[in-house]
This record gives structure tokens, sequence and C-alpha cells, in this order.
């Protein structure tokens, strides 16, 4: 009967039958059920967050040690503007008046207001370069973060030439390639802002010749090229010898006339080896690149437009972002301020880490994972800004049962592909051997520490961590320090890094009995030198000085900073294509 009925109906262009219908639709209608499923599913609703509220409210007995806690963040909170003061004015005012006046170009927060959507990016390491051994050298010569550029996030590498002339030194090649490290761990799109005279000659010894130094930059553009990790070059000054190389091998380059200059000797260089006169315009201007030498792609008269071009190729980029969620956010019950009083000024002013989770969880909510078991660590589920987290805090000593746990605890994540993050605040010094059985829990306790170090490694889950307290010895390590690759690591200005904490030294050094007067004011006299050096080199400034972490963000920033890392990690689901090429692409 079917095959009669449908037999005598005509068939014409743009029809088809739905046997299990028995009618006709248009390719037309089916197009638009197509495109209504798809936007569905991209609207797709996660499971909702029932999870159990953290209800801690400050008490009256926590009331002492959360004062001291908010004095100390304080204290901590002027540092941080202090510096913060210093490394927003460059390399000083004289030096922005002749970039600005007589070298008529942009300073680089001008260049980001064009290139990024808003000025609320993520910045990387903002305080990184300052108190080193050969000077300060603010924010280590180079601005780099990552923002959005048409909805899409990009890492940014920004070169700031009121700070030395652009010169690359060390800390600015270790800044740079945290940068790149970053955007290919979250597989990132990557901008260039080139305004650089090039390496700082009296150090070269410390920049060109190791693994990890110069050459590296331009190694792992090769290697981003070819896992399809776009890069944009704008040259907007300088591109002197080496650094030639950084605009040639991205993928896509932007020059501005009469300011941008590429070269691998300038016009004092050539003069000197042949004798003959030639302006910078003449020997690598934007024009002669853009129209003879092909190592430019796009020709700007101005910053400005130079920028827009930039805009114009990430939008060219194959990537389909989700549609915006409209979904009211869950805020937590209490207020982010009261994180200055939960970041302890030393680890005897810890208070319980479930008060500082519930300050930054939609809703104050958390699942906690095993309650009752390993209780020195807090393992858990919740969400932040409707990103479901896996959280693994330090509350006390990581004992042999905590570590178990979070051994436990880590595999389960990396088996759900839930994002981990970890909240460190590991006790100031390692537990000392004074008998047999402490002997013993000392054993089962490094032996347990071990799985989870092994675990953490293992795990291909993105992770995060914060520092709100001490990060010393090996509990560091085990609760996802620098060495164990997280994707971001940030600090509290009231942190402090080091093998162990200032005052604790004496737990390293025992006189020898036979001689023990002498022996004992000799240790006296180390320890007391040895306290002195670990209360300034664990300083949260001290350590992002040097690049040990991605930077020093305030208590009542880390959930928005915890928000946009989330997003920053999500977003290589939505690259169309990932496979790796033999090799990246090539200037011919």
């Amino acid at each position: 009967m079917y095959r009669s009925i449908a037999s005598e109906i005509p068939r014409s262009p743009g029809f088809y039958l739905l046997p299990s219908a028995s009618i006709w639709i248009t390719l037309q209608h089916q197009r638009c059920v197509i495109r209504h499923i798809s936007s569905a599913a991209r609207k797709r609703r996660a499971l909702p967050n029932a999870f159990p509220v953290l209800d801690l409210p400050l008490q009256a007995i926590h009331q002492h040690v959360y004062e001291a806690n908010h004095r100390n963040s304080k204290t901590c909170h002027n540092r941080y503007v202090q510096l913060n003061k210093k490394v927003t004015k460059g390399g000083g005012d004289n030096a922005i008046a002749r970039h600005t006046q007589r070298n008529r170009k942009l300073l680089v927060k001008d260049r980001l207001r064009l290139l990024l959507d808003d000025e609320d990016f993520l910045e990387l390491s903002r305080f990184a370069g300052l108190g080193l051994p050969y000077g300060d050298i603010p924010s280590a010569g180079c601005l780099t973060g990552v923002g959005k550029i048409n909805g899409l996030w990009c890492v940014f590498i920004a070169n700031d030439a009121t700070v030395k002339g652009g010169t690359a030194y060390p800390i600015t090649v270790k800044k740079q390639l945290r940068a790149q490290e970053v955007a290919i761990q979250n597989r990132l799109p990557c901008v260039y802002l080139v305004d650089s005279g090039g390496a700082f000659l009296p150090l070269q010894s410390e920049i060109f010749p190791d693994k990890n130094q110069g050459g590296r930059t331009f190694y792992n553009e090769a290697i981003m090229s070819a896992m399809k990790i776009p890069q944009v070059s704008v040259v907007c000054g300088s591109c002197t010898a080496g650094g030639a190389y950084i605009p040639t091998m991205a993928e896509e380059t932007v020059m501005v006339h009469r300011i941008g200059t590429m070269f691998l000797g300038g016009p004092p260089l050539v003069k000197a080896a042949t004798g003959e006169e030639v302006t910078p315009e003449e020997l690598g201007g934007a024009r002669l690149h853009a129209e003879v030498s092909g190592c430019v792609d796009h020709f700007a008269w101005e910053e400005k437009e130079a920028f827009e071009y930039t805009r114009n190729i990430i939008s060219t980029l194959n990537f389909t972002l989700p549609e915006d969620d409209d979904k009211e956010e869950e805020r937590p019950l209490y207020s982010s301020d009261e994180l200055l009083g939960l970041a302890p000024r030393s680890y005897n002013y810890s208070l319980d880490a479930k008060m500082v989770i519930s300050r930054l969880t939609d809703g104050s909510r958390f699942q906690e994972f095993k309650a009752r078991f390993g209780t020195t660590l807090i393992t858990g589920f919740a969400k932040i800004h409707g990103h479901l987290i896996a959280i693994v805090a330090n509350n006390g000593e990581l004992s042999y049962q905590a570590a178990l746990k979070g051994s436990h605890f880590v595999q389960l994540c990396d088996r759900r592909d839930i994002p981990l993050i970890f909240l460190q605040n590991t006790p100031p010094s390692a537990a000392v051997t004074l008998s047999v059985s402490q002997a013993e829990i000392n054993s089962n306790r490094i032996k347990a520490q071990a799985s989870m170090m092994s675990a953490v490694a293992c795990a291909s889950v993105p992770k995060i961590t914060v520092v709100i307290g001490g990060c010393h010895g090996a509990d560091s390590y085990v609760m996802c320090g620098r060495s164990f690759d997280p994707n971001f690591l940030f600090l509290w200005p009231n942190a402090r890094v080091s093998m162990t904490a200032a005052g604790y030294a004496g737990s390293l050094l025992h006189p020898n009995s036979e001689h023990q007067q002498d022996e004992e004011d000799i240790a006296k006299k180390m320890q007391s030198k040895i306290n002195l050096t670990l209360e300034e080199e664990s300083s949260a400034f001290f350590s992002s000085g040097r690049l040990w972490d991605d930077g020093v963000i305030l208590p009542q920033d880390t959930r928005r900073v915890l928000r946009d890392c989330l997003e920053i990690i999500k977003q290589k689901q939505y690259q169309l294509s990932k496979e790796k090429l033999q090799s990246g692409i090539l200037r011919i």
C-alpha cells in the first residue's frame, strides 16, 4: 500500500520522501531542522549544580587570626601597589616622551587597546624583571598575556621600547618563552608586537647559547605552526638581528610604514662594513619588505591600520565559538574581600581551607570527596562561573592518608576530564625523624606523596595552581608546583616560596655532639644568615620577579582570574582543525 501511494506522488527537484512519516519535506526545511538541532546542541545544558553549600561564616574564635592575616594582607597590598606603579611607568617619563614624540610611536598599552576587544585581559608575570642582579627591567621589557581579539582568546607578546629601548635581557627571553609555552599548552593563537633593538650583548652568554634561551623562540614558532597554532606578527618598531626571524617565521605579518624596520644589521653596521650610507627605510622598511622581499604580507600606513589588519586576520581563523550563555551567574554567599583575612600571614595563621573555597565557588557549593579520610587535604568538585572543576587544597600537613586520597582523586578527575585547581599552602619545613616510629611514618608518607606526584605529573587534564600561603619543599611538587607544568600558576601577595620557610633553617642543621658548644655557636650564626636569606628570597615579589610563576594576583581577584583561565583552557576544543603537520608554513 505504501509503495503504491508513493509511486503516485510526483518527483520534483528539492523534494524527497521520509518513509517513516510518509511525508514530503523540502531540502530547505531540512537545513533549517539541522541548524536548529546544532544550535540546540551548542546550548545544551550542563548538569544542574546540586552540590551542598559550604555555610562557613567567620566565627568569633577566628577573629584574632583573621585580623592578623588582614593586617598582613594590607601590608602586602601596599607593596603590590608600589611595584605596580613602578611597572606602569615602564622606562620612565623621559623614555616615554622620546618614544611617543620623537619616534611617533604608540605606547604598548595603547597598542593593546587597539588590538584587543577590551582591557579586561589576563596579564602574565607583570612584576617579572624587578630586583634582578643586573638591575630592574620593568615587566622584563615586554607585556605578555591572554586577551580577546574578535571574541577569540589569543596570547600576545608585546615589546616595550620605553624600557632599555626594547633590548632583550635574559629575563625578557624567559618571559617570551613562557608566553609561547602558554600558547602551545592551551592551543591559543599568538600575536607578536615587535619593537626591539635586539639582545643586550653584555649578557649574551645568558641569552644566546643554551636550550631555553633566545633560539628557542624560533624553534617554538616552527613547532606552533606545525601544530596549526596561528601566529601573527606586527612590526611596529625596530626589528634587528635575531629578532627579524620572529615576523618572518609568523604565518602572517603586518608592518607599519616609516615606523617598522627589519634587518639583520642596521645602517651603522652597513657603513662600518662597506662604507655605504643607507637609511633604515631603504635598508629594511615596510615598503621594501611588502614589495620586494615578500617578508611582509600587509602594508600599513599607520599603527591604527596595522591593528585593524591584525584583527581581520584573526577573524579568518578556523574556530567556531559557542553562542554566549546569558545564564545568570551564581555568586558565592560570602564577599571575596574576606579572602584578605583568610590569606595566612604564616602557616600557623591558616584557617580551614573550606572557608577559602566557599568564597570562590558558585553559590559557595562544594561536593567533597572522601571527607572523613585524610582530612589534611581537601578534595572535591565545584563550579566557578559555570565551569565544572575539581579542587585540591592543603588543610594541614600532607599525611600518608591525605596523599593516598589525593592520588585517588587526581586520577578520578583525569578519567572524567575535569580541570584541577590546586590551592597550595604547604608546611614550612619537612617532617623531622626523631625516632624509629617517626621514621616509619615519614617513610610511608614519602611513598604516598611519591604516588600522588606521579598522578599529578601524568594527569592529562588542565591544571591551575594558586599559592595562597606557603610553597615549601617537596609538598609543593605534590601540589603541582611550577616544575609539574600547570597551565597557570599564580601567587597571592602573602605567599612564600622556598625550600623551607624563614625561621625553620635549624631543622636542616644539627651540631656534632663531640664538639657541641663550638658547633652550636657556628650553627646559630649559619641559621641566622640562612633565615635572613630565606626571608628575603621567599617573598612572592622576589619569586615573580624571576618568573617562577605567572604573576601575583590579589586574593579578591582570584575568582575572576580562575574564570578567565578556565575559558582560555576550554577554547581549544572549538578549533576545527588540529592535526599536526610535518612542518610549519615556509615563506618561499
